[in-house]
């Protein structure tokens, strides 16, 4: 039987974030009107005492746990210990607050990250535990990596109901656009963009290009989070993904042509492609809660452009 979400008090850690936003709107769509959204400003995770006091006081049947510290390649080089640090603290904060409170149910986000490096493709559930993760984003992806290990653990000697999710990258409206800390997609958005309003003839990207990613429409990631916690309640791992890959080449010229920059593209070969493919096989997540990706990358491309142009222009310009 599917888990009534309009019957439930749901806990949504980070959901103020990006996947946060669109996962709590995906719960209403469902009927769950009883919601609590969470941010560092007002339960640090980090912290035990407030991790259990913020459970305790709402109370939740259903903890979806989505905080997280999150960066592209340079943020994960330059802050290697603290994503490592924060990352397991608030997951194992979270999942033994639940556990005390006797949450029925605790959703865990990890990430793609924490796949071996040269995994075979498509990376299958299976061989998570395969090899070491690519190095520049080790530490991020090994610490998501163990709310995967805690869940299994506390379900084997607890009969604690916790289920894993590995989103491939995500990408969407909304998305953290900040030079400093942004993923591939939005970075490239808005350099191409930068460019092209400022008439300048060349971007720089990292790397040689011939790495590859697949990416998952935000939206499409919060409708197949939803549906894990409506319906499957195993120890396994699932992977959410589209199913396919692009080569980061081939993305640059794609987001370069639907923004309208047509100039050069430099690349900096000096600097990291990171891990050297990705791309999810997504077969369980169809066969146990009937998730498939609905959104064309060309579509989701487009969709992301015009928020991002939108949320430019409503931007307040600073004064000389």
């Amino acid at each position: 039987m599917d888990l009534d979400l309009s019957k439930q008090r749901v806990l949504v850690t980070g959901g103020t974030g990006f996947l946060g936003w669109h996962v709590i709107e995906e719960l209403k769509r469902k009927g769950c009107s009883q919601i609590r959204s969470t941010d560092r400003s007002d339960a640090d995770l980090v912290d035990p005492v407030a991790a259990q006091k913020l459970i305790e006081d709402y109370n939740p049947t259903v903890v979806i746990h989505l905080a997280a510290v999150v960066g592209g390649i340079g943020a994960n080089r330059e802050n290697p210990g603290s994503f490592f640090f924060e990352n397991v603290v608030m997951g194992v904060n979270t999942v033994e607050a639940a556990r005390r409170a006797g949450v029925a149910k605790l959703v865990a986000i990890g990430t793609v990250c924490a796949y071996p490096k040269f995994a075979a493709i498509p990376f299958r559930e299976e061989s998570l535990w395969d090899g070491y993760p690519e190095e520049t984003n080790a530490p991020y992806g090994l610490a998501k990596k163990m709310l995967l290990v805690q869940c299994q653990s506390y379900r084997q000697q607890y009969g604690f109901n916790g289920i894993y999710l590995l989103p491939v990258n995500l990408y969407g409206p909304r998305d953290n656009f900040s030079p400093e800390s942004s993923h591939v997609i939005p970075a490239l958005i808005r350099k191409c963009i930068e460019a092209r309003d400022s008439g300048s003839r060349e971007i720089e990207v990292w790397g040689t290009g011939n790495a590859t990613r697949e990416f998952l429409y935000v939206q499409d990631a919060a409708e197949g989070i939803v549906l894990a916690t409506e319906r499957y309640d195993g120890a396994q791992p699932v992977n959410l993904g589209a199913g396919s890959e692009v080569a980061i080449r081939d993305l640059v010229r794609q987001i370069a042509q639907l923004t309208g920059f047509d100039g050069d593209i430099r690349w900096d070969s000096s600097k990291p492609d990171g891990q050297p493919r990705r791309c999810l096989d997504v077969t369980r997540a169809w066969e146990t809660f009937s998730f498939r990706a609905k959104t064309r990358l060309e579509e989701g491309l487009l969709r992301t452009i015009d928020w991002y142009s939108r949320f430019r222009k409503e931007q307040p310009r600073n004064r000389a």
